[in-house]
């Protein structure tokens, strides 16, 4: 019965269809395992996934089979000018840049967070959250090994962030036995860096076609902490030293295009008269009581004679 009724239109075979409703294709696909229609698989549209479709090799190599390491970065970090010269005093003669860039064995790459708030009544069961603010991480840690230097010397690294973190709180020895001592802390400008940095990269950097990098730079950081080391007589290993920074906020590149956004034009208000001069603060001398004093009566709307509300003194 199907198939001799194949051949007529639905009104032919007694189907009515609801209005609004288009009537199905009648071009016969099967066995061409193609879509109806026009032979061509559905258009994407929007909101809509798309097919899943198969893949060649050299797709899945490029894309999934040349995962980042972890074991190649490089970190940067730069005191402040002068909480540089007061670390230098205690008697760094090399770039103890150099040396805390390749002895950092481990670091954080920052990560950062958006806060919302929850919006529970514009829709019946329905909760929604809005982004109003991007939270940021609160601490960054890095792990130095500690060289054990020669001549008498050696544990830069540790001494290194020690006179840092001494020279923050403006630290003094008032005597030669080191147990009284009083501190003053400095202005923040003063000991937050304008440069630290992770940069993270890969082993072929350098090459002809290197698989790109990334940077990290930390706004306004400094060492909060220096961390505990233990020590024992078992066996031996490396020491280390493990910092932690703080940061106002860190700064990607090769995210996106630097576009600075401008702020929106400011309209006045109807009825506030723009075009008025406004005279900044001209000096008088009070006829009532003979001293000076500011003259804000222009803006006032005040008459002579009339008291100053502002000054206390009489309109000239």
């Amino acid at each position: 019965m199907a198939d001799s009724m194949s051949g007529f239109t639905l009104s032919q075979q007694g189907i009515n269809l609801a209005p609004g409703v288009p009537a199905p294709s009648t071009v016969t696909t099967s066995g061409t395992g193609k879509s109806p229609g026009n032979g061509l698989p559905p258009k994407e549209s929007e909101g809509t996934p798309p097919n899943p479709g198969v893949r060649d090799v050299s797709f899945i190599k490029a894309k999934l089979m040349q995962p980042a390491l972890t074991s190649h970065y490089e970190v940067y970090i730069l005191p402040p000018p002068d909480a540089k010269s007061f670390i230098e005093l205690s008697g760094f003669s090399y770039n103890m840049t150099e040396l805390l860039s390749i002895s950092c064995s481990e670091a954080s790459l920052p990560g950062s967070s958006l806060t919302t708030h929850e919006l529970n009544n514009d829709f019946t069961g329905v909760t929604q959250r809005h982004a109003y603010r991007r939270l940021y991480d609160d601490r960054a840690d890095f792990t130095f090994y500690v060289n054990a230097g020669s001549n008498g010397r050696g544990y830069d690294q540790i001494r290194y962030f020690e006179a840092w973190m001494r020279y923050i709180t403006g630290e003094q020895i008032a005597n030669s036995d080191s147990v009284t001592n009083f501190y003053r802390v400095k202005y923040p400008k003063q000991y937050k860096s304008p440069f630290i940095s992770i940069t993270k990269f890969e082993r072929d950097l350098g090459t002809k076609k290197p698989s790109g990098k990334m940077t990290y730079k930390f706004i306004n950081a400094f060492p909060i902490s220096v961390g505990s080391m233990p020590i024992s007589y078992d066996s031996s290993q490396l020491l280390k030293v493990t910092v932690s920074f703080t940061y106002d906020r860190y700064v990607a590149s090769n995210v996106s295009a630097n576009q600075v956004e401008q702020e929106p034009t400011q309209v006045p208000a109807k009825g506030v008269i723009t075009n008025t001069p406004i005279q900044e603060n001209p000096i008088f001398t009070n006829p009532k009581f003979g001293i000076s004093d500011i003259q804000t009566s222009t803006n006032l709307g005040l008459s002579p004679g009339q008291v100053n509300p502002g000054s206390g003194g009489l309109v000239p």
